[in-house]
């Protein structure tokens, strides 16, 4: 429970996101909020800088959402991995994923998770973004496949998700690492605590 730290001012909090992974960082971290999944389609932009882009997808998360709320903060986020300038997002089959993760054996890549909360009551919003570098160890086509035959990567920025078998692909994380599971809960706890009163 966090109401003793963090004011809501009475407003409740609603996720606009139907990650499990978010959802238990969230909860780790004493969050009580409400789930409502946002239709928002992450559309790629061209030539927008990862920073940018995470930020641009979590705002449209949180205002597809807000409308449904007279009077609630709305969290929006979104994650992407990017290797040598390309964006890897979510894997469109098994070849893709194949693809992706042969890319990211044996080398360093970035994961970016921006994120944006919103009051609904009147518009106004924060965003912000986090980075983490991440290096694996020189992975095998066989356990390549073997990883994404077993566990469906297929909702996953990036073809992986650290949190499961892909752990052993890491060779060292270069920040947060909550981040690279898809919500850096400590500097939004932080900008919480900070910045909530500046949006009533």
């Amino acid at each position: 429970m966090t109401e003793s730290i963090l004011n809501w001012y009475g407003k409740p909090v609603i996720l606009a996101s139907k990650s499990p992974r978010r959802e238990e960082i969230l909860k780790l971290a004493g969050f009580q909020f409400q789930i409502h999944a946002s239709n928002y389609h992450e559309l790629s932009i061209e030539h927008e800088r990862p920073e940018k882009l995470v930020q641009t997808h979590a705002y449209h998360k949180s205002n597809d959402i807000a409308g449904y709320y007279d009077d609630a903060w709305i969290i929006g986020a979104d994650t992407i991995v990017v290797k040598d300038q390309i964006i890897l997002e979510k894997p469109k089959n098994r070849d893709d994923a194949i693809s992706m993760l042969s890319l990211l054996s044996g080398a360093t890549h970035q994961v970016f998770t921006g994120y944006c909360v919103m009051n609904s009551q009147n518009g106004s919003h924060f965003t912000d973004v986090e980075r983490t570098d991440v290096t694996f160890r020189k992975l095998s086509s066989d356990i390549i496949e073997h990883y994404v035959d077993n566990y469906h990567p297929f909702d996953k920025a990036g073809s992986y998700g650290i949190q499961d078998y892909s752990a052993i692909f890491v060779h060292k994380i270069d920040g947060c690492f909550y981040n690279v599971v898809g919500f850096p809960i400590a500097k939004f706890f932080q900008q919480i605590r900070l910045q909530l009163k500046s949006l009533l």
